[in-house]
């Protein structure tokens, strides 16, 4: 989390699922988390429409997003980097 003079707002690293919207991706987030009953391990998902103003993330890029003010109905989140492209990881 970053500290400015905004206060603290939430980062979080995911990977880009979709760019098909102008300035817009979908970023999918994994967590993982204990079956209460079971015991068990299992990764739960969540997905973000996060706001690229220079439409630089491409599918399967891993990115930095930051909790933002709401943008539109859905966007709540802002880009801050792309970590590694999909490229790089020899893909």
């Amino acid at each position: 989390m970053t500290k400015n003079k905004r206060g603290l707002r939430r980062e979080q690293v995911g990977i880009v699922i979709s760019d098909k919207m102008d300035k817009t991706i979908v970023v999918r987030i994994a967590r993982l988390s204990k079956h209460p009953v079971y015991n068990k391990v299992i990764t739960k998902t969540s997905k973000f429409k996060v706001h690229d103003q220079d439409n630089k993330a491409r599918t399967g890029d891993k990115v930095k997003i930051m909790e933002t003010r709401p943008l539109s109905k859905q966007k709540r989140w802002r880009l801050v980097e792309v970590v590694s492209t999909e490229e790089a990881r020899g893909k």
